[in-house]
């Protein structure tokens, strides 16, 4: 069974880090391109960072450059996002999903297929 499981949220204070996971089981990751979303309430959901099959290539939103650093563990089946220098703004459920192969539009949530149920990531002091 093809499953996406998000963790590493939490509570933290502005100008804190979290280190968020996306693991996979059922497939291998290595030959998909990964997308990190995020969605706050009452918001659409959010492109957050992409990164390439084989980890070459990293895209962020511009409201994350800098900050964010996506990577991925081929041994752990894992993909990662590094935040740091949170925002109150970051707040948001963060997901993980696997973008279809061929699809250019990175940051477009429907260009996805198997999303993780997410994690909750609350900047607050």
């Amino acid at each position: 069974q093809v499953q996406l499981v998000e963790s590493g949220g939490g509570l933290v204070q502005p100008g804190g880090s979290l280190r968020l996971s996306c693991a996979a089981s059922g497939f291998t990751l290595d030959y998909w391109r990964i997308g990190w979303f995020r969605q706050a309430p009452g918001k659409e959901r959010e492109g957050v960072s992409c990164i390439s099959s084989s980890g070459t290539n990293t895209y962020y939103a511009d409201s994350v450059k800098g900050r964010f650093t996506i990577s991925r563990d081929s041994a752990k089946n894992t993909v990662y996002l590094q935040m740091s220098g949170l925002k109150p703004e970051d707040t948001a459920v963060y997901y993980c999903a696997v973008l279809r192969r061929g699809a250019t539009d990175w940051y477009d949530p429907s260009r996805y297929t198997y999303w993780g149920q997410g994690t909750q990531v609350t900047v607050s002091s």
